[in-house]
């Protein structure tokens, strides 16, 4: 338990830095990413392919992505040539991921599972750092060790059963024992 209140103190930490509330669509939406995030992972636990199921996944998801695109193509201009790279880097990139996540999850305890994917803020915040130029501040160090630390200590801590004290322990019974014995 405090692994994961530690994990989450850091991830509030990394996205509320002036702990104000994010405006309700923002914060619906993320919410509904999170839940589906999380119907998906429960979804592939039972899946035999993660290449086949991610390929799929893709495909079912084509339709929804064009719409958004058209919608957003009517208020924007858009690079052919820049869609065409954003498509197929976000393809790969996530195509690999969620195929790796697949292969991966049905080793893992859900509790693992679960909070493994507290790791995802720290890592889009260190690439922004290492490739946007964004800059890295005292926040964004202590954040991500108490959400690295937190998922460090979940992971590391696993449940051991109770240990039985021999000194605590009745004597054995002899009288039953050697009733048995004869």
């Amino acid at each position: 338990v405090a692994g994961l209140v530690l994990a989450s103190g850091g991830l509030i930490a990394l996205v509320a830095p002036g702990l104000g509330a994010p405006p309700p669509l923002a914060t619906a939406a993320m919410a509904a990413a999170g839940v589906a995030w999380g119907v998906y992972s429960l979804r592939g636990r039972g899946v035999g392919d993660a290449i086949a199921a991610t390929s799929g996944n893709f495909l079912r998801a084509t339709p929804m992505a064009l719409a958004v695109a058209l919608v957003a193509s009517s208020t924007t201009s858009l690079d052919p040539v820049g869609v065409g790279w954003a498509i197929a880097s976000g393809a790969a990139a996530s195509g690999l991921g969620y195929a790796i996540w697949y292969t991966v999850l049905p080793a893992l305890a859900a509790t693992t599972a679960a909070i493994v994917q507290l790791t995802v803020p720290v890592i889009a915040a260190v690439a922004a750092v290492l490739f946007l130029g964004e800059t890295a501040t005292w926040r964004l160090a202590f954040a991500s060790a108490a959400i690295l630390g937190g998922i460090a200590m979940v992971v590391l801590t696993r449940r051991r059963p109770p240990r039985i004290d021999a000194a605590a322990a009745p004597p054995p019974d002899r009288e039953a024992d050697e009733a048995s014995q004869s």
